[in-house]
């Protein structure tokens, strides 16, 4: 099976000191599971594997085995050329996501031309009811819809979320820190109205000061509208 001549190459590729290293990285991920192949490494196979006519025999074999065959398999559907294949896969794939690695690392070069389609799957997947599908969701949002095709519904969409999963309010940080980077006067209004869970609110704000995109007076600015609990 395809499955299993790619394990082996995984293995040949495997460094240990990555792997114990990676491990730490990635608590919801079964350290037994990690393999410890390099990002480029991954990167390099699956352009070569996506080449493959019997590729989808091991996108179709789930759930993987390994940390490393689901990351390669976020990789190859990166790698999909024909939208409608992609969201396909996308769609299978996004359930068996256990980690904020794969989830993050999972970005399709052919969702940039297909935009307007893509919306309607990123509503619905952020009402799942799994964590890394809203995070994903949220990813996307961030990815592809802060520059020219940015519209304050979308932060608003955000901004409703509520959820006790760290992974989940972490990228909603990582996502108002980022809108207000690029879209500041349009984003600032849900810190200034406290729009956000607490912990999430601080973490953008957090985020924000860290990042050389926004101004010293911004950053002043945005400490001032840091929330004291139960504010």
């Amino acid at each position: 099976m395809l499955t299993d001549e790619i394990r082996e190459e995984l293995f040949r590729l495997q460094d240990t000191k990555y792997r114990d290293f990676q491990s730490k990285l990635i608590p919801t991920a079964k350290p037994e599971t990690v393999i410890g192949v390099r990002t480029p490494e991954l990167r390099k196979l699956a352009k070569q594997l996506i080449k493959r006519e019997d590729i989808t025999s091991f996108l179709d074999d789930l759930p993987h085995r390994t940390f490393d065959e689901n990351q390669l398999h976020a990789f190859l559907l990166s790698e999909r050329k024909d939208y409608e294949t992609c969201i396909e896969e996308v769609e299978r794939f996004l359930p068996f996501v256990d980690n904020w690695a794969t989830c993050d690392q999972m970005s399709p070069k052919v969702f940039r031309k297909h935009r307007p389609e893509l919306l309607d799957h990123i509503r619905r997947w952020l009402q799942s009811d799994r964590t890394y599908t809203v995070r994903f969701a949220v990813g996307m949002l961030m990815e592809h819809f802060l520059d020219e095709d940015f519209d304050c519904s979308y932060p608003e969409m955000i901004a409703e979320l509520r959820s006790d999963e760290y992974y989940i309010n972490m990228m909603i940080a990582w996502y108002f820190a980022t809108a207000l980077a690029k879209q500041y006067d349009s984003v600032l209004p849900f810190l200034q109205q406290y729009r956000l869970a607490e912990w999430t609110h601080n973490k953008t704000i957090q985020k924000a000061v860290e990042s050389y995109r926004i101004t010293p007076e911004q950053k002043d600015y945005l400490r001032s509208l840091r929330r004291k609990t139960g504010r």
